[in-house]
């Protein structure tokens, strides 16, 4: 087993996630992509493909206990995090990756090729001027602060979704701050990081 490949296993398993080897096997093929195409087109920061694999990977995947319904929507997806992730892992959720940066959308759509995810849209447009049928779930990762997140895709979430902002540090003083009505967050387990990760989840209000 490579390095990569153990790496992500063993960080699988002290998450307590379920993931099969084959699913593993794709997220890794996708890390190889993303670390191809980030020679050329700095898709991210991350350059170490170890690093790769707890930054994004394991980060994106957190979140996996928390994806509930059929249609997700991530936003400022960039190289595909964590929306391709998840089209991974889970084959029956339809997922929407938005990006406003042409480079990264047309990354986007070489991973669903060459993977075959029949399960993921990719799109390139600003969120704010994007149609479409209403989302259960809007994910964001590193997009922006949550009162701008709500207020750009407000007209995007089915009044019974809820959207999920992936943070470092709580932000339940700008959750409180802004008086968002059913809001939880979430302390996020990522195997190998030792600084804090939460996800704040927040009901159409």
């Amino acid at each position: 087993m490579s390095q990569l490949a153990e790496k992500l296993a063993s960080g699988i398993a002290e998450m307590g996630l379920q993931v099969a080897p084959e699913t593993q096997q794709a997220l890794l093929l996708y890390l190889a992509l993303l670390n191809k195409w980030n020679q050329v087109y700095n898709l991210t920061a991350v350059r170490e493909p170890l690093e790769m694999v707890t930054l994004h990977l394991l980060d994106s995947l957190s979140v996996l206990p928390y994806i509930k319904g059929k249609r997700l929507l991530d936003v400022g997806s960039g190289g595909g995090l964590p929306g391709i992730v998840l089209a991974i892992c889970l084959p029956d959720l339809q997922v929407t990756t938005i990006d406003t940066v042409q480079k990264k959308a047309i990354f986007m759509r070489q991973v669903k090729g060459e993977l075959g995810l029949d399960n993921l849209e990719v799109v390139h447009a600003r969120v704010e001027a994007f149609k479409a049928e209403p989302f259960e779930m809007i994910i964001s990762r590193a997009f922006s602060e949550i009162d701008l997140f709500i207020q750009l895709t407000k007209h995007l979430l089915a009044d019974d979704g809820c959207w999920l902002a992936m943070k470092g540090t709580t932000p339940q003083l700008a959750l409180d701050r802004l008086q968002l009505g059913h809001s939880k967050v979430y302390p996020l387990s990522v195997a190998g990081l030792v600084a804090e990760r939460h996800l704040a989840v927040i009901e159409k209000f």
